[in-house]
């Protein structure tokens, strides 16, 4: 019975995902909604993209084990991400008029470097997806107590998203973002409020976890420990600024004053009720002690789900599948959308400069279609990764070598191609000698990669003006016959 209302929502979600696709008339209409989202649209849309399967599962799961702490990358870096996005980049981006963040390199830096960051942002969302995709597999798996397998639970997944953002696009996706957060906030509300009841009171909760050091936030006093806290801090939040994604609802906004407040309140909002999901796990920790400790060795993920499958009734069993299929369906069609929009405008369209709006539209849905499998492919192969490590993985790219760009070229006039270049060079090799020995594990890899990006940008924007400047000298010195 709660396979089949779960089924049942899915075809509903894509119901209003193809009314929706019918606005969609144009590419502009297909990336970006043709710049016609209302402030509120803009505001669930940005806290559905970030509010995922490492929401509801990965992040309850870590904070369980490692405290605040553990989760200091995601809830508050990825949420001060949104945060800082409407405060310093939305308004400069979006007075600019582009249809993706890589059209952005290309007007500042040229099309090599709009090349290379397309390739480095595409990249990125493939561990993104995957940890949605892997969270679909999870949800079936469970509903049909194991009838339906992982990989054929993630094949059902990807084609309920790919049915909806295929023809719709980012109209599709806004649209439907904005049912599946209401589903979303009012589903995990009203569990958290009866799993609280059963567990003997929120007061009662909120004393297990301050028992159990969980809302200890800062690092051991020692410099490896505030380094690696740093680096975790930064991966998301910055790493998620130079992204497709977080771009496209920006853009999509009907005004400046939308764009840039959009982002602070759902970056604000997804950061408060990220917090809820963590309530109910300690909850499980009360109701069900033996088998939470026995999950908590198995797999953590599990926990939330099983306390809903075996301690609540029928009603709060919906309730919860709904609102995490909203949370991972939404997710999962923003990460979907971007890279094949990233790729059909910054690397196709090289190719066919002259091609017309409806082949574009077109490239664009195929791309989608081609993108949906190679992460169907990829998530299969990673089955048994944690969701929180997949999704974390996935940021550092853009991190290392997308970030240092972004920010020079918007802040900084001195800013040159050349250092652009160094930056992401310096910042992806530097990344992956710490990722590939054991320097890593003294040093974080994504913070030796941001500091090498930095040095990078600095060495190649400065060095030739220098140059330049000592042999202009030299030669106007020679002129005076000194």
């Amino acid at each position: 019975m709660l396979l089949t209302l779960v089924i049942a929502y899915l075809l509903v979600t894509i119901a209003i995902g193809l009314v929706a696709a019918k606005r969609v008339k144009s590419s502009a209409d297909f990336a970006i909604a043709g710049r016609h989202l209302p402030l509120a649209m803009i505001v669930t849309t940005t806290f559905a993209t970030w509010f995922g399967s490492e929401t509801v599962l990965g992040i309850p799961a870590k904070f369980v084990n490692s405290g605040l702490n553990g989760v200091v990358e995601d809830p508050f870096g990825a949420g001060s991400c949104l945060i800082l996005v409407g405060l310093f980049f939305a308004g400069k981006l979006y007075r600019m008029t582009l249809l993706t963040i890589s059209d952005y390199y290309r007007e500042r830096y040229g099309r090599s470097v709009e090349v290379i960051c397309s390739v480095i942002i595409m990249l990125s969302y493939l561990g993104w997806v995957s940890a949605q995709v892997t969270a679909l597999g999870l949800v079936f798996n469970l509903l049909s107590a194991g009838a339906i397998s992982m990989p054929l639970g993630m094949t059902i997944g990807v084609v309920s998203v790919l049915a909806y953002t295929l023809f719709g696009g980012m109209w599709s996706v806004a649209v439907t973002d904005f049912m599946q957060m209401i589903i979303l906030v009012v589903g995990l509300s009203v569990l958290a409020v009866f799993a609280g009841n059963q567990a003997g009171g929120a007061d009662k909760v909120l004393a297990l976890a301050v028992s159990q050091d969980m809302f200890k936030f800062f690092p051991e006093p020692n410099l490896k420990d505030i380094l690696f806290f740093v680096a975790a801090t930064i991966t998301m939040m910055f790493g998620s600024i130079p992204q497709q994604d977080v771009f496209q609802r920006v853009m999509s906004a009907n005004s400046l004053q939308a764009a840039t407040r959009g982002p602070i309140i759902g970056g604000i909002c997804y950061i408060l009720f990220a917090f809820v999901p963590m309530f109910l796990v300690v909850s499980a920790l009360i109701i069900m002690p033996e088998k939470a400790a026995a999950l908590m060795q198995e797999d953590p993920q599990k926990v939330l789900p099983t306390l809903v499958m075996e301690h609540m009734p029928f009603a709060m069993q919906v309730l919860f599948f709904g609102a995490l299929l909203s949370a991972i369906k939404s997710c999962a069609s923003a990460t979907l959308l971007a890279p094949s929009v990233t790729f059909t405008e910054n690397i196709w369209r090289q190719f066919f400069p002259h091609q017309g709006d409806k082949q574009a539209l077109r490239a664009m849905r195929v791309t989608v279609l081609v993108f949906s499998a190679l992460v169907l492919a990829y998530a299969i192969a990673m089955q048994g990764s944690s969701i929180y490590e997949m999704v974390s993985g996935a940021y550092q790219v853009t991190l290392v070598g997308a970030f240092i760009p972004l920010v020079f070229g918007l802040y900084w006039r001195r800013a040159t191609t050349q250092g652009a270049i160094f930056s992401i060079v310096l910042g992806l090799l530097a990344w992956l000698l710490f990722m590939a020995t054991p320097a890593g594990t003294d040093f974080p890899a994504q913070l030796a990669g941001v500091l090498a990006s930095l040095v990078g940008m600095l060495v190649g924007s400065l060095g030739p003006q220098a140059l330049a400047n000592k042999h202009g000298g030299h030669h106007a010195l020679q002129g005076t016959g000194l």
